[in-house]
C-alpha cells in the first residue's frame, strides 16, 4: 500500500512536470497580429513595448491618440507598432479601428487577428447611494460594455486563425468590498461574460483567459490624491440631502481617507500584470486564469471564495 501511494505521488509529480515544461512553449510571433486596448498608460503601454520587442504587429489602441504618452510610446517602438485612437465606448471608433486592421492585414497578407488584449478600464469608489446611476453606467460602459464591444467586433479576425481573447478582470471580479460596488459589478460582468465566452469559442480553438489581478493602484495611478479628492467632491455635491445628512461629513470623508490609503499600499510594479497578459499572449497552452497578485490578495480570495461567510465576514467586512 505504501509503495502504490508513493508511486502515485511520483507519477503526479511526473504529470505536473511535463505539464510545465509544456507550458513553457513558445509560440512564433512572425505574421502575428494582435490588438491592445488602454495602452495610453499602464499595463497596456508596457504589454505595447514588450509585444513589439518580441517581434509581433502590435496595434496599439489609445484613448488619445495625439497626446504626449501615445507619442512616447510609438517613439519607443519599432514601425511594427502602430497606435489607434480607440474609445472602446465609441462604436464609431471601434467599427473605425476594425476596418483599419482588417485592411492592414490584407495587404500584409495575414488571415487574421492573433489577440485581442481587453485592458482599457476605469474605477471609481464610494457607496451605493453616494453614487449615481450615472457613475454605474459609465464605469460598466468602459469595463464590462467595452470589453464586449471589442470582443464582438474583432472575433471574426480571431476565429480566422484559432487566436486568443485576454480580458482583465479583477481581484473584486469574484467578490465584493463596500465602497467599490460600479467597478464590482463591472468586473463581475467580465469575469461572466469571459467564462460563457471561453465555452462557446472552444469548437473554434479560440483561446480566452482571465487576468486576475489584485491591488495594482499603485503601480498603474489609475487613482491619485488628486484624482480621489476631485472624485469626492463631485460625489458630495451630486448626493441628495437626505443622504448626506444620514451618513454625514465625517463617515464620508474617512472613507475618502481609506481610499487614498488604498491607492497607495499595493504593488507599484506593473511587470507581474504585464507578465501575465505577455504569457496568454506568447504561450503555445496559456492559462484560463492567471492570478498576478501578492500574499495579501491570494489568501483574501481564498478566503472569500472558500470560507464560511462569518469567517470572511469577520476577517475582511467587519
Amino acid at each position: 500500500m505504501f509503495v502504490e501511494i508513493i508511486l502515485g505521488f511520483t507519477a503526479l509529480i511526473a504529470v505536473f512536470g511535463i505539464a510545465s515544461i509544456i507550458r513553457r512553449v513558445d509560440v512564433d510571433p512572425k505574421g502575428k497580429a494582435v490588438l491592445i486596448t488602454g495602452c495610453d498608460t499602464g499595463f497596456g503601454y508596457q504589454l505595447s513595448k514588450a509585444l513589439d520587442r518580441l517581434g509581433y504587429l502590435v496595434y496599439a489602441g489609445c484613448l488619445f491618440k495625439d497626446g504626449e504618452n501615445a507619442k512616447e510610446l510609438e517613439k519607443a517602438t519599432s514601425s511594427n507598432l502602430t497606435i489607434l485612437q480607440l474609445d472602446v465606448t465609441n462604436e464609431k471608433q471601434v467599427s473605425e479601428a476594425f476596418q483599419l486592421i482588417n485592411s492592414d492585414l490584407n495587404v500584409k497578407n495575414l488571415n487574421g487577428l492573433w489577440a485581442v488584449v481587453n485592458n482599457a478600464g476605469t474605477s471609481t469608489f464610494g457607496h451605493v447611494e453616494w453614487n449615481t446611476m450615472d457613475t454605474y453606467k459609465f464605469v460598466s460602459e468602459v469595463n464590462l460594455f467595452g470589453t464586449i464591444r471589442m470582443t464582438k467586433a474583432f472575433l471574426p479576425l480571431i476565429r480566422k486563425v484559432k487566436g486568443r481573447v485576454i480580458n482583465i478582470a479583477s481581484g473584486l471580479a469574484r467578490q465584493g468590498a463596500a465602497g467599490r460596488s460600479p467597478y464590482v459589478v463591472s468586473k463581475y460582468g467580465v469575469e461572466g461574460f469571459s467564462q460563457c465566452l471561453r465555452y462557446e469559442m472552444k469548437e473554434w480553438g479560440v483561446h480566452v483567459s482571465i487576468i486576475e489581478p489584485g491591488n495594482f493602484v499603485a503601480a498603474t495611478n489609475i487613482f491619485t490624491d488628486e484624482s480621489i479628492s476631485k472624485l469626492s467632491k463631485k460625489m458630495w455635491e451630486e448626493m441628495s440631502e437626505e443622504v448626506q445628512e444620514a451618513y454625514g461629513k465625517g463617515v464620508f470623508d474617512g472613507s475618502v481617507q481609506i481610499m487614498k490609503y488604498y491607492s497607495e499600499c499595493g504593488v507599484k510594479d506593473t511587470s507581474p500584470v504585464v507578465n501575465s497578459l505577455k504569457d496568454a499572449v506568447t504561450k503555445k497552452y496559456p492559462k484560463v486564469r492567471y492570478e498576478p497578485k501578492d500574499l495579501y490578495w491570494h489568501v483574501r480570495t481564498f478566503v472569500m471564495l472558500h470560507m464560511p461567510h462569518f469567517i470572511s465576514d469577520r476577517l475582511y467586512h467587519f
